[in-house]
């Protein structure tokens, strides 16, 4: 489940979900920091926390949108270096797919046999040449001094050895040359776009599954792969009945669609007060539509209870339970880890009635609280394939085996959120992948197991009937699936269903 924007300086999507232009991979911009010395080691403070995260990406599964702010704000970086680490860090972990192969080409041996610290230098180095507008003999002499630090001595000639090759092509020869190594289209696509080739693959099904041609699929296909290497903007929403749009002290503009979002151009949320007081959350607009498609379902009637079944971190149940207050209806927020818990706590401390909090298996709810909620959000868990322009690092985590062991965790969930559900009740299902197996797969399997006792519900109808600007969605009306290339957004997948009686 995918709530909160990563913390990572400005995107480039537009505002209007128009699409965005072709790039060449990783063409971000960048400027090279000033250097300090500590001993008798040249330390840039925006390079070495870079760094320092994405080693504990590959050694310790770190999550780097958690990691990354807390070590900047310990080292009390300055805006500019701020930024530059987010863009180093982000940059490399997008891309190493792609500067693997270079690396690989460049040192004549496979990626595998490079020592794993080293290999980090090596990415983050190749990130500067490729990428950024780094002068080639600082970014080749700043990566000696950083393999001189963390790895063996006899590993600074090797660095430098590469690192030289890299620099005396240029980056389109680079690129060309590894198209030329590619043995397949899937496989241009895969180094080129740094995507492993299973998720290439589930993406053009879900392209093609939701409308259109096999040829207007590969053009999208194409934009998608350049919109998941691109910085994500960073959204917020004002809490209905809390706060406003016009409220939010920060520069930006409203989004495009979610009638209480709005887009900034702000590096650091926790500047803004609104963020601070909790009445204006971080929150991407596909979160917010999915949460929305909730409320707006059917007509509110007072005393209706709603229930998030999987509501960590918080997101939507903070937007959830603002909107419940409002029309006089009542949210239980359900989040079974204890540490998540919290966090949904903390979500909605700042609603005048904040939501209680349960701590119960969601696959069993359902038998210990049978018929009871009018409205259930199941924001299932998932391979979150949907926001890889925040948690790049996902698309190196994930494998296929992942979606077949959350498909099961999935249909529990609905079949607990089926027995907890009123006759007449509605029952949100989302998910922050596009993977088919994980969407439609999960509704169509779930429409079997309860024929006769759920049915869908006009999901593109109740969407268009809130947003500020008409989405344009596929040609299944009963489901929606956002895209980052298409709409800006995170690619959540929404479905709703009706139990019926």
């Amino acid at each position: 489940m995918t709530d909160s924007n990563s913390k990572r300086g400005q995107g480039s999507q537009p505002a209007n979900g128009e699409r965005p232009k072709h790039r060449r991979p990783g063409a971000n911009q960048g400027r090279g920091p000033v250097p300090t010395r500590q001993g008798a080691t040249i330390v840039q403070p925006a390079r070495r926390i870079a760094f320092e995260v994405i080693r504990a990406v590959r050694e310790d599964d770190a999550y780097a949108n958690l990691l990354l702010p807390t070590k900047i704000q310990r080292a009390k970086l300055n805006p500019a270096d701020a930024g530059l680490a987010t863009e180093l860090t982000y940059g490399t972990l997008r891309m190493r797919g792609y500067y693997d192969r270079v690396i690989e080409l460049a040192a004549a041996r496979p990626v595998s046999e490079i020592d794993g610290v080293v290999l980090d230098v090596l990415e983050l180095a190749a990130h500067q040449l490729l990428s950024l507008r780094v002068a080639s003999h600082a970014a080749v002499n700043e990566a000696v001094e950083q393999a001189r630090v963390v790895a063996s001595r006899s590993s600074t000639g090797f660095v430098n050895g590469v690192l030289r090759t890299i620099t005396r092509s240029t980056p389109d020869e680079w690129q060309q040359r590894v198209l030329d190594s590619a043995r397949n289209d899937d496989e241009r696509l895969e180094v080129l776009y740094s995507h492993p080739a299973w998720i290439i693959r589930a993406f053009r099904r879900a392209l093609l599954t939701d409308g259109g041609s096999a040829a207007e699929a590969e053009v999208d296909l194409v934009e998608l792969l350049e919109a998941d290497n691109e910085a994500a903007r960073l959204g917020l929403v004002a809490l209905p009945g809390l706060a406003t749009r016009d409220d939010i002290a920060a520069d930006g503009h409203p989004a495009a669609y979610s009638p209480f979002g709005f887009i900034t151009d702000a590096g650091d949320p926790r500047q803004i007060a609104q963020v601070r007081s909790g009445t204006v959350r971080v929150q991407d607009e596909g979160s917010q539509l999915a949460a929305l498609a909730l409320v707006n379902a059917a007509p509110i009637v007072a005393g209706e209870q709603w229930l998030d079944l999987c509501a960590g971190p918080g997101g939507k149940s903070a937007l959830l339970g603002a909107s419940a207050s409002l029309a006089g209806a009542t949210l239980i927020a359900n989040e079974p880890v204890a540490a998540r818990a919290e966090l949904v706590r903390n979500a909605v401390a700042a609603l005048t009635a904040p939501p209680e909090v349960w701590q119960l298996d969601g696959t069993r709810l359902g038998s210990e609280h049978d018929e009871q909620f009018d409205r259930i959000l199941v924001d299932a868990p998932c391979t979150g394939l949907g926001a890889l322009r925040r948690r790049p690092e996902a698309r190196w985590r994930k494998s296929p085996a992942d979606v077949s062991a959350l498909g099961h965790l999935q249909s529990r969930l609905i079949d607990s959120a089926v027995a907890a559900l009123k006759p007449g009740g509605v029952l949100a299902y989302v998910t922050c992948s596009p993977h088919v197996a994980e969407t439609r797969g999960q509704v169509a399997d779930a429409l079997k197991r309860h024929s006769g006792v759920l049915e869908p519900l006009a999901t593109q109808s109740v969407l268009q009937s809130f947003v500020s600007s008409p989405l344009t969605l596929g040609r299944d009306e009963t489901q929606a699936q956002l895209w980052p290339h298409a709409h800006g957004t995170d690619a959540m997948f929404i479905a709703l269903l009706r139990k019926v009686g």
